[in-house]
């Protein structure tokens, strides 16, 4: 390697410098390739004076490590002009800083070379052989990247792409530099683009890359259009959910609905209900329009479609809108207080309850007794209905029937009536009739429903299979009375008169509460066969002697209210 900044004393090379040629160097010198050299004729008939001449200084070059040649002599002779830089008088040696390489001296006031037709430039490293652009200039080889031979009018020896020590090349995606891959414009193929293809693999079948499709872009404007509108969505409904208004209907609504509220339910368990049933628009819609201390019955409400919340609550809340239903209450007193409520003439509801009682949706078991006097006892379920002003009384009567085969389909009526001996379920509604109209408390109930069952089984001795309830022969009479004759009530025929006839009448003698029914499938254990009810007490005994001190105590209790 010859150095320009070097004359006949330059530094020597040491064989185990990792910067220069290769580091298998032994000392042997590389024959030297001999290249023929083009004269350039000074410009404008100047000569240039004759130098001396110094020896060519071969080095110790890897032809593996550069696509061209070696300066196989001195640079002047090649390029037809003198060494300056070989003279003593010539320019001063410019020591390179220690990389490797030898810098070109910057020159002022140096004989400039004429132009040719190009400038040589190191071509891009495509993995091609590039013929390089002449302009009579040379180049400052860069630091450790191999150059392209310069152009003395002859072609360098081609080399394969293996052997070539590739430029390294900053890849840059079109995406974000918005540069095209798409073919020349004028048809012709650029040859470095084979090279990229054979590296890269992109090229497609005729030798042309694609062009860069707008998809990209597309998605990511979807996915930030998505990320907004669903970032924006959460934050709406959060503000909604917490400081917004609930969602609601305005006006009174329209049409017709009947909903049903448990017992013991809360505001928003209400709301729920009223919301499900397409009444209000929104749980917090109704909650909000009762606010606090506003009491709502549980019961049976007929309501309009799409309330508003407000109207929803006064509507369920005016108490000349609704008829309540006490427990054990009997079918007539029903029936009178409901003409009163609709403003009928007494004696309506219950015309329309014997004449439909078919079509109001009584459960099969119902009728199974010709002697039942009244179908729809048993089954005008305790709780609060919808009775405004114009509704019909059947429409009330279907409420009623509804609510009770709700109830009762909660339970098993038949499995818990075959296990106490009963024929069906009407008579283990009939039993809890008589618990209600027997009862004084509901810690009563379960006492009593067991003197029933101990009257009806067939080893009773102390009353004979007879159940001698006051109530029974109250009902048969449509009375409410305490002090009846005792022959009166054996001697009176009739199938409701528990004195006269063994077992259970035929049907229920009123309409039973929840309690009262629990208590007749769960009754109490106990061998009690009597009860009597002084100053509100019940008292049950197991023997007919226990019993007379019982109702002896009782009469004098009536004795002395009389008398004061």
């Amino acid at each position: 390697m010859t150095e320009y900044g070097r004359g006949s004393g330059s530094q020597p090379w040491h064989p185990e410098d990792p910067l220069y040629g290769d580091r298998g160097y032994n000392g042997q010198q590389y024959p030297q390739q001999q290249q023929p050299q083009q004269q350039s004729q000074p410009p404008y008939g100047q000569q240039y004076p004759e130098q001396q001449q110094y020896p060519e200084q071969q080095y110790g070059w890897d032809p593996s490590q550069s696509a061209g040649g070696p300066y196989g002599a001195n640079p002047g002779e090649q390029y037809g002009r003198q060494d300056y830089y070989g003279t003593p008088d010539g320019y001063p040696q410019q020591q390179d800083h220690h990389t490797g390489q030898h810098q070109q001296p910057h020159q002022t006031g140096q004989h400039q070379q004429p132009h040719h037709t190009g400038q040589h430039e190191q071509p891009h490293q495509t993995g091609q052989h590039q013929q390089p652009h002449q302009t009579g200039q040379h180049q400052q080889p860069r630091p450790g990247v191999p150059q392209q031979a310069h152009d003395t009018g002859q072609h360098e020896e081609w080399r394969p792409e293996s052997e070539q020590e590739p430029e390294p090349e900053e890849e840059k995606h079109p995406f974000f530099t918005g540069a095209d891959d798409s073919d020349d414009p004028d048809g012709a193929d650029d040859p470095r683009d084979e090279g990229r293809r054979d590296r890269r693999g992109k090229g497609n079948a005729k030798g042309k890359t694609k062009r860069r499709s707008g998809t990209a872009c597309l998605l990511v404007a979807v996915v930030l259009v998505g990320v907004v509108g669903g970032g924006g969505y959460l934050a709406y409904d959060y503000w909604q959910t917490h400081f917004g208004a609930a969602p609601d209907y305005s006006g009174e609504g329209s049409g017709e609905v009947q909903v049903e509220i448990p017992k013991g339910s809360s505001l928003t368990g209400m709301g729920q209900v009223l919301e499900k049933a397409g009444v209000v628009k929104s749980v917090g819609a109704f909650t909000a329009a009762a606010g606090k201390g506003v009491a709502i019955q549980p019961g049976t409400y007929t309501l309009r479609k799409e309330m508003s919340g407000s109207a929803a609550v006064a509507m369920m809340t005016h108490t000349g809108n609704f008829l309540t239903i006490g427990e054990g209450r009997r079918a007539v007193q029903i029936y009178a207080a409901i003409d009163q409520k609709l403003g009928l003439k007494q004696g309506t509801t219950k015309d329309v309850a014997t004449s439909q009682a078919k079509n109001l949706g009584l459960p099969e078991w119902a009728n199974s007794d010709p002697k039942i006097k009244d179908p729809l006892e048993g089954f005008l379920y305790p709780s609060q209905y919808s009775a405004a002003k114009g509704t019909k009384p059947e429409v009330i009567l279907k409420q009623m029937v509804a609510r009770a085969k709700e109830n009762y389909a909660k339970e098993d009526l038949e499995g818990k009536a075959k296990e106490l001996g009963l024929k069906s379920p009407l008579q283990l509604i009939t039993v809890a009739s008589m618990v209600n109209a027997e009862g004084m408390t509901s810690d009563d109930f379960r006492k009593m429903a067991r003197v029933i069952y101990n009257r009806l089984k067939p080893t009773n001795v102390e009353t004979n299979g007879k159940l001698e309830f006051d109530s029974t022969y109250n009902y048969l009479k449509n009375q409410s009375k305490l002090d009846l004759s005792p022959k009166q009530l054996r001697s009176f025929d009739h199938p409701y008169n528990t004195y006269f006839y063994r077992g259970l009448t035929p049907g229920p003698i009123g309409n039973p509460g929840a309690e009262a029914l629990k208590a007749a499938m769960d009754p109490e254990a106990g061998d009690w066969y009597y009860f009597v009810s002084i100053d509100g007490k019940t008292r049950f005994t197991k023997n007919l002697k226990e019993h007379q001190k019982l109702v002896d105590e009782f009469n004098e209790s009536q004795k002395a209210k009389k008398q004061g």
